[in-house]
């Protein structure tokens, strides 16, 4: 098997995208079928090392790895060796001891997973290090964006709200809504924008005064697990929640919101507007298995139609 990883939206082409889109697309059907299974990675392992926790993520990889028929380890923090000090290179090294022909992995930690691949002749997939990268979220992201809009996304505007700073999905989405056409609007407080986010050709707000010209609202939560301690980057919840949050009053009828999860109910997002029909945010969860199903399956095959004939 030829090693591919995906680390970074900056590993795929908008053909490779697009081919995993359809891939994902031609999955579907599998998942309302009886028997929601078939034998396509029958025979290979597939490992998923997570060392932060995960619910999404996590058991979305560990289905699609399942529905593919392929053979799973699955690899937390806690109750492993990583508890008594070990290394992530003794790790990788340990686990790759197995043979597995894919580690999906998560790491608090930028650029763990190029670290990690460094080390393992087993592709790796990127499912999130610390502020960096969530290639699969984006990817999951563009195939609800496409089962909603069509396919074609150029021109469509879509404004990511929140905590930028922090936040590695909207890293990984800023590279692969731009990839796809889409204007990318940034919009949140100053404390929590990148400095000259501006030079990634995004444009950069600090109020909402121009949500409702967005054809899509990308929420993004406070990660306070990412912030250093003692730093003061807003008042207080309440606060953000009453000048930030988006309830009723702030959407459009129709417009479409979006979210990655885990969603903060009363703070980036009312309950009003995460319950209503319009939100893509149970979409973007049922998105994950079949869009992770095709990541699997696209990372041992390659990225061509004429290499799925390996498989």
């Amino acid at each position: 098997m030829t090693k591919r990883d995906l680390l970074s939206m900056d590993d795929l082409t908008r053909t490779d995208v697009d081919l995993i889109l359809d891939t994902a697309e031609s999955f579907l059907p599998i998942l309302q079928r009886d028997i929601k299974k078939v034998p396509t990675l029958r025979g290979r392992t597939i490992v998923s090392y997570f060392h932060e926790a995960s619910t999404r993520t996590s058991s979305s990889f560990d289905l699609a790895a399942k529905r593919l028929s392929a053979d799973t380890i699955a690899l937390k923090k806690s109750g492993s060796a990583i508890e008594k000090g070990e290394s992530l290179k003794d790790t990788i090294l340990t686990l790759s001891a197995y043979s597995p022909d894919i580690i999906v992995m998560r790491h608090p930690s930028a650029g763990a997973c190029r670290l990690a691949a460094r080390y393992t002749p087993a592709s790796v997939i990127n499912a999130g290090d610390g502020k960096y990268q969530h290639p699969t979220q984006c990817l999951l992201d563009l195939f609800t964006l496409r089962q909603t809009f069509g396919r074609d996304l150029d021109g469509m505007k879509i404004s990511i709200v929140g905590d930028i700073l922090h936040s590695r999905v909207a890293r990984s989405d800023i590279a692969g809504f731009q990839m796809m056409g889409m204007h990318v609007t940034l919009v949140g407080p100053p404390t929590m924008m990148p400095r000259d986010i501006e030079s990634l050709g995004v444009a950069v707000e600090h109020d909402l005064s121009h949500l409702r010209t967005a054809d899509v609202i990308y929420l993004l939560r406070i990660q306070r697990e990412r912030m250093q301690a003692g730093a003061n980057f807003l008042p207080s919840l309440r606060e953000y929640a009453r000048v930030w949050g988006i309830d009723r009053s702030r959407v459009r009828p129709g417009q479409k919101v979006m979210h990655p999860g885990p969603i903060n109910r009363g703070v980036e997002i009312s309950g009003e507007i995460a319950d209503d029909p319009d939100t893509l945010i149970l979409e973007q969860v049922e998105a994950g298995l079949s869009t992770r199903m095709a990541i699997l399956y696209r990372t041992i095959v390659g990225y061509s139609d004429s290499a799925s004939e390996e498989a």
